[in-house]
């Protein structure tokens, strides 16, 4: 249980860590570097640096090549959040991928009997 909610944080944390990003990237289109210390951009990388603290947490209870499997979920997670807050569209491409990193995440949770 502790593994899952450690997941589950660890993804949030690299879904807001990359909203952050991109939208501290387009605060301030006309000036390049004042958009590496917006407040938002310094925000993305702290929680991805809260994110890489906890996968190094969750390193200790789950195989690497089982926990990095599961990371693949955040790829689908930036995918939806991106979708929700920044209106971006989803292709039918990213359908069909969302599903394969799926479908993917369950072969091998089940595979190595580690299904969270």
């Amino acid at each position: 249980m502790k593994v899952a909610l450690g997941l589950t944080f660890m993804i949030t944390c690299t879904v807001v860590a990359n909203l952050l990003m991109k939208l501290g990237a387009i605060a301030r289109p006309e000036d390049r570097i004042l958009r590496i210390v917006d407040w938002k951009t310094l925000a993305g990388l702290t929680s991805f640096g809260f994110a890489g603290l906890t996968y190094a947490w969750i390193l200790a209870f789950l195989p690497l090549n089982v926990a990095q499997s599961y990371t693949a979920a955040q790829f689908v997670a930036v995918i939806f959040a991106s979708a929700i807050v920044l209106s971006e569209p989803i292709s039918m491409t990213q359908w069909v991928g969302i599903s394969l990193i799926f479908a993917g995440i369950m072969i091998v949770g089940v595979g190595r009997g580690t299904i969270i």
